[in-house]
């Protein structure tokens, strides 16, 4: 028989108990830890569906979380639909950003901060007391400019005031100290991301309903054995709903908006 010396029994027994909780801890894998897996890795669905899908989801779980579609266009000129959402939980009255979400570029920052007293301003609500947190999911490039002040005051209004933003409904324009939207570019790209991600009434600042755009209008005339060519301009109007497809509504400030913004 083996004679153990109280020593090493005592260093077997810790030995045997850390194994023990070690091969616990490894088996039970807490749930908040699967519910942080990267999504990314995962099938994506349409961005739509994706959409919707997450709107309910908030709608479940409680959150003050408004979310809405923000028309853009990126380096090449194309337009896109980019995700913005406001999100209010007790606090100091800061003014977040998610920064794993977006490089927020200083103009937008500036946007932000008008947005957010434009909105205090006409809801009344207590900031002091509430932080509020923006999130813009898309590429860094892409959101650069004010373009997306009318939208980020919008949001804020609807969470304040615990309102529901219309999914159907998507806006672009400027936004200034005093209410009113201002003009921004690209339009008609944004109004046909918008159509493509099924937005069916598309907010643009007075006055863009129609675009502007000037044709080409090549004259030639010959001369003896020579022919000379020169190219003028034309100013032509164009319809911004018959070119994307999607109803368009000029307003002139946050108050016009909000009647076809939130519900």
């Amino acid at each position: 028989m083996v004679k153990i010396d109280l020593g090493k029994k005592i260093l077997i027994i810790i030995l045997v108990i850390t194994l023990a909780f070690v091969t616990y801890e490894f088996i039970l894998i807490p749930t908040e830890t699967i519910n942080n897996i990267d999504k990314s890795i995962l099938p994506q669905e349409p961005n739509t569906t994706k959409f919707i899908k997450e709107l309910k989801e908030i709608e479940l779980t409680g959150k003050r979380i408004a979310v809405v579609r923000v028309p853009a266009v990126d380096n090449q000129g194309n337009g896109i639909a980019t995700t913005l959402k406001v999100e209010a939980i007790p606090g100091e009255g800061r003014t977040l950003t998610n920064i794993d979400q977006l490089l927020f570029w200083v103009d937008t920052q500036y946007s932000i901060q008008i947005a957010k007293e434009v909105a205090g301003n006409l809801t009344k609500a207590d900031l002091s007391k509430i932080d509020l947190i923006y999130t813009i999911e898309t590429e860094a490039s892409v959101i650069e400019g004010p373009s997306a002040g009318a939208a980020l005051t919008l949001a804020t209004i609807a969470i304040l005031e615990n309102r529901s933003v219309n999914p159907n409904v998507s806006i672009t324009g400027t936004i200034n100290p005093d209410g009113s939207i201002g003009a921004v570019g690209g339009i008609l790209a944004k109004s046909k991301a918008s159509k493509d991600v099924g937005i069916k009434l598309f907010l643009v600042p007075k006055g863009q309903g129609l675009q502007t755009v000037y044709k080409p209008v090549k004259q030639c005339e010959k001369i003896g054995v020579v022919t000379y060519c020169t190219i003028e301009y034309e100013k032509e109007s164009v319809d911004i709903t018959e070119q994307s497809g999607v109803e368009v509504k000029e307003v002139a400030n946050v108050e016009e908006a909000l009647k076809y913004f939130i519900e």
